[in-house]
């Protein structure tokens, strides 16, 4: 990869310096031409000046007339050759022309000459000088010298009527003013001089400008390109490393220098690739450090941070090495497994991730117990592809976390948000909206047993779910989809309904008996609940007395300052509140002292104990909530009840009532049991559960 780089580096510094380097050379070239160019114009103007100044001499010893008749005498010719003789260094030929292009005068002695016609018709028309610079002129006798040159300046310069003047009015030999080109232009044009100067001189001097001036701009460019050249070269190579460094960083994680989930990704998308072609096995392992943000809140984020990286290092240490530890963000990191065996393995490997938490971390001089919650999820077990092995793996992460069991392989009944969990919610919408009487929604009453009499006292109203192809749903199956996806309020308000109407129908019947409805932690957030519990009960009749709601004690321990107020108003109302799965949310003895509940139920899980646990130990247990919820003044009602002997255990230790499979499951109210007859374990057992 580095050598990659410094490759388009070096392919790019050397693109730039060709390009540069040409476009220098263009503005070098175009410099010394512009230059030339310049100077070039600047010698014809001197040269033009020269040209008027020999033309005013030629023509001050000779009256205006002379341009009319075009024929000059003798004596006027040696006027003009003494007047000129001052230029004769410079001067390689001088004619005079007459308007009609005559040859009036030449410095030659010739008689008969051809003008440039359309370069003098040009200067008598518009009184403006013409000059020309003409090359390889050999052998063009100058006015004395014989001299020999190749380069001259040829210039038509117009004779204005205030130029000629008589012989005796100019003093020979005294200078004259320059007539600059197009002075006196008011006069009238009356000829024209032609003046030959040597510009050869002039052409070399050019040429020696041109190439000190070539030198100069060459040399300074050339200075000027390896200076840029130089700088670009070393603030490329700058930019090149620092981008290597930023795409080094991009890819790990700032704080414990571990690949991020970028760097994770792109390896997954790799190794489930091979895996899915060759038929192996990817897995991914998810941790989660329990309670973080307590960490962070108590101990501050430097803490926080320092236990990221000791997290890290360990994780680094104790792995394989075609693993890959990645960080993806906050206190969750991934350990990629390209090759794995089995699932079994995975999760061993997982367990043994775990264990790494057991040592106490060293932060300053505090020891830090850490728990962490784990995921598990292998390719083709769990997923087809990168992404949804991340997603499963999240999802047992999360069941890990949520049941406390520390490590979890992906379960689909846990995987909320499925496909196939998808498809079941848009089945419950349409479930939740067919008309009344077409419902697949229905309610089974498992009785309440009063344990001294033997008899149902109530019964509690259970929702099931006559699905038209995956048949009858426990609420285990679609009730925390409901909750996850907001339709629960509408589960709550059918079951609600259904249960009041049936205890219309029961007290019509002269067999009314109390009906317990379970509410979900959303429910009882907002007195809403209780204005619909009193209008169903107003419509239908019922007395308060005859309903009971039941709110588990997790969702009244995780925000009691919303819920009591809820409960406080349906205890007002009439309306009795239970506890149910009393022992699992960690309720204080002050608030259960406070709450306005009337019976507290006891979770199954305590029940169970009582018949395959330790049999002595789970009696103490629940000896112990029948106790404490008597000095209280509640009534204890024991769930999951599934034989005899746990039943007269019950009894024995003073629970009031109990319900469960021994006595009945839950069935629809046509099959519900009189309520006179003594309660007894059915002939035929359906499923087990709630």
């Amino acid at each position: 990869m580095a050598r990659a780089a410094a490759r388009r580096r070096w392919s790019l510094t050397r693109y730039f310096g060709v390009v540069s380097f040409l476009a220098m050379a263009a503005l070098g070239v175009a410099l010394v031409w512009m230059t030339g160019r310049v100077m070039h114009e600047q010698s014809v103007r001197d040269g033009t000046q020269s040209a008027a100044s020999v033309m005013a001499y030629a023509a001050a010893p000779l009256p205006p007339e002379a341009f009319d008749i075009a024929v000059l005498g003798d004596a006027q010719r040696e006027s003009v050759r003494s007047a000129t003789s001052l230029f004769s260094s410079r001067l390689v030929e001088l004619r005079l022309w007459s308007t009609a292009g005559a040859l009036m005068y030449s410095s030659t002695d010739a008689t008969v000459g051809f003008p440039d016609t359309e370069r003098l018709a040009q200067v008598l028309a518009d009184g403006e000088a013409d000059a020309q610079v003409l090359d390889d002129v050999n052998q063009v006798d100058s006015i004395g010298t014989g001299a020999t040159v190749t380069e001259v300046l040829d210039v038509y310069v117009p004779v204005r009527a205030s130029d000629a003047r008589d012989l005796a009015g100019a003093v020979i030999g005294t200078p004259l003013p320059s007539a600059a080109p197009g002075a006196g232009s008011s006069d009238p044009v009356i000829g024209a001089a032609e003046i030959v100067l040597d510009h050869t001189e002039a052409v070399a001097t050019l040429a020696q400008a041109r190439g000190t001036v070539t030198l100069v701009v060459g040399g300074g460019l050339v200075a000027l390109w390896l200076l840029l050249f130089r700088t670009v070269h070393a603030t490329s190579k700058r930019l090149q490393a620092s981008a290597m460094e930023n795409a080094r960083l991009a890819l790990l994680d700032s704080l414990t220098g571990l690949p991020n989930r970028r760097l994770l990704a792109d390896r997954m998308r790799r190794d489930v690739a091979e895996a899915l072609r060759s038929g192996g096995r990817v897995g991914l392992v998810l941790l989660d450090i329990d309670r973080f943000k307590d960490i962070n809140d108590s101990l501050g984020h430097d803490h926080g941070d320092e236990l990221l990286e000791q997290v890290a290092e360990r994780l680094r240490g104790a792995l394989r090495d075609e693993d890959v530890v990645a960080r993806l963000g906050g206190d969750e990191f991934a350990v990629l497994l390209p090759d794995v065996r089995s699932v079994a393995n995975a999760e061993r490997l997982a367990r043994r991730v775990r264990q790494l938490f057991i040592p106490p971390f060293q932060l300053g001089e505090m020891s830090l117990h850490v728990e962490t919650s784990v995921g598990v999820a292998c390719i083709p077990d769990h997923a087809s592809d990168a992404s949804s092995l991340m997603r499963t793996a999240d999802v047992a992460m999360y069941s890990a976390k949520h049941h406390r069991t520390g490590v979890a392989v992906y379960d689909p009944d846990e995987d909320h948000s499925s496909p196939q969990r998808l498809v079941l919610l848009g089945d419950l919408h349409h479930a939740i909206e067919a008309p009344v009487g077409e419902s697949e929604l229905v309610m089974h009453y498992q009785p309440k047993v009063s344990l001294e009499t033997g008899r149902p006292v109530g019964y509690e109203a259970l929702m099931r779910w006559d699905h038209p192809t995956r048949g009858l749903l426990l609420p285990g199956a679609f009730i925390p989809l409901a909750e996850q996806s907001g339709l629960i309020h509408e589960l709550t308000r059918f079951a609600l309904t259904s249960a009041i109407t049936q205890l219309a129908r029961w007290r019509e019947a002269g067999t009314p008996l109390p009906v317990a409805v379970n509410l979900s932690a959303h429910d009882v957030t907002t007195t809403a609940v209780v204005d619909a519990i009193e209008g169903l009960l107003v419509e239908h009749d019922v007395p308060a007395a005859l309903l009971e709601v039941e709110i588990t004690e997790t969702a009244l321990v995780a925000d009691p300052s919303r819920i009591v107020p809820v409960l406080e108003r349906l205890g007002a109302l009439g309306v009795h509140v239970a506890i149910d799965d009393f022992g699992i949310g960690n309720t204080s003895i002050s608030q259960l002292r406070d709450l306005p509940v009337g019976e507290l139920k006891i979770d199954r899980l305590f029940v169970a104990d009582l018949r395959d646990g330790d049999g002595e130990r789970s009696e103490v247990v629940v000896q112990a909530m029948v106790d404490l919820a008597h000095s209280f003044g509640l009534r204890v009602v024991a769930e999951g009840v599934e034989d005899e002997q746990t039943a007269a255990t019950l009894r024995r230790l003073g629970v009031d009532r109990a319900q469960g499979f021994w006595y009945s499951p839950a069935v629809p109210p046509e099959e519900v049991p009189a309520a006179q007859r003594p309660a007894r374990a059915p002939r035929v057992r359906g499923a087990r559960g709630a």
